[in-house]
């Protein structure tokens, strides 16, 4: 790869849009449910899972329910998306109002 080729790929990565949003985390052996919000929901999964495989993750109640299923018992699920065109300040508010409002309707725990 030349290095202007390797320029134009960091460039078009940095461009992409970010997309925020609402995901949760549900064990099927047990059927215990954690929601989360992301400001990377896309990227959201690999760096919760690898925070869990290693045994870093600072939510207690899940890290443990992954040491005991493992983590084929465990599926993540993006609930809710926000437009990209909303403000930093716009965006926060509403991330926090959408993950209350969807650990109230699972009865879920709040990463």
């Amino acid at each position: 790869m030349s290095p202007a080729d390797r320029k134009a790929l960091v460039a078009e990565y940095k461009e992409r849009p970010v997309v925020a949003g609402v995901f949760a985390v549900i064990c099927s052996a047990t059927g215990r449910a954690w929601v989360g919000q992301s400001r990377h929901i896309d990227t959201q999964q690999n760096g919760l899972w690898f925070s869990l495989k290693t045994g870093g993750a600072p939510f207690a109640s899940l890290q443990a329910e992954w040491k005991t299923h493992g983590p084929e018992a465990f599926r993540f699920e993006q609930l809710d998306r926000l437009s990209p065109d909303l403000s930093d300040m716009a965006r926060k508010d509403e991330l926090k109002k959408r993950a209350a409002l969807w650990a109230a309707r699972l009865g879920a725990e709040a990463l």
